[in-house]
């Protein structure tokens, strides 16, 4: 009896956990606009290090921290060049193709000469 319910019971620990981290991110807001996203990532910017360093004292662990690098971009601005580069990318991709195609055929028949 024992043995069917282990798998059922770490089934459900491991959708519980899913669960709550799909509700936490959208709760803060990770899965919404690009600037609900900037929002949340600088509430943990600013919610973190405290708590790291509560919790060392907490221990009795006197480790140091490294600083948090600063990232100079804007996760916004990131994420719309990469959109616009997946798009061009894409539209420009038939082109691409019978340009690549000519140049393979016209190799082909360098070859054959």
């Amino acid at each position: 009896m024992a043995a069917r319910i282990l798998p059922l019971l770490k089934l459900a620990t491991k959708v519980t956990i899913a669960g709550g981290a799909v509700y936490v991110a959208c709760d803060s807001g990770l899965l919404g606009t690009s600037e609900q996203g900037s929002e949340a990532l600088e509430k943990a910017r600013a919610a973190i290090p405290p708590a790291i360093e509560e919790w060392m004292k907490y221990f009795g662990l006197e480790a140091q921290i490294p600083a948090i690098p600063k990232i100079e971009i804007s996760p916004v601005e990131a994420w719309n060049s990469g959109v616009r580069w997946t798009i061009s990318s894409l539209s420009e991709a038939p082109t691409k193709a019978s340009e690549y195609a000519s140049q393979g055929v016209q190799y082909a028949k360098d070859l054959m000469k």
